[in-house]
């Protein structure tokens, strides 16, 4: 088995997303865990692995940020969970194919708590665009990237 671990916050990970990382970690015997606070539907067996937390605020984010190491990949749309992440030194990505790192993430958390405050206000509407292909193509560009990088410097 590889060193690679891939975690997926699986919750509000889409479907194509979740295919095509199984898809390439069986190419490369590479562990995946979706975590989630309710079972994803998931027929891919070994070595792919779903764990259920309980319906409580953070639960799968608390699993994944006690359990992800060095080596591991988190697949997640949660900035401040990506922050927590990154401080550990764990490489995060998000779904739409942006590689969360310690250069970019203030900017990405200002960002979030600038829409925030401005949805509070009623200000900002929002956008659900919904995934697309070009948004997925993205992903998978991002998501080969960081697989190929992870695999230079860590396989033994």
């Amino acid at each position: 088995m590889n060193k690679i671990h891939i975690w997926i916050d699986a919750d509000s990970c889409p479907l194509k997303v979740r295919n095509q990382v199984t898809k390439q970690a069986k190419k490369f015997n590479i562990q995946v865990t979706f975590v989630a606070n309710k079972k994803i539907d998931a027929t891919w067996g070994y070595p792919f692995e779903m764990i259920v937390c309980p319906s409580v605020k953070d639960a799968a984010d608390d699993y994944i940020l006690s359990n992800a190491e060095g080596f591991d990949l988190v697949i997640t749309k949660d900035i401040v969970f990506a922050s927590k992440l990154i401080d550990k030194n764990i490489c995060v990505i998000n779904d739409r194919g942006t590689a969360l790192t310690k250069d970019n993430i203030k900017e990405f958390l200002s960002e979030r708590d600038f829409n925030l405050q401005l949805s509070n206000i009623g200000l900002l509407k929002h956008n659900n665009e919904g995934y697309d292909q070009k948004k997925f193509q993205k992903f998978c560009d991002c998501f080969d990237r960081t697989i190929t990088k992870l695999m230079d410097k860590y396989i033994i």
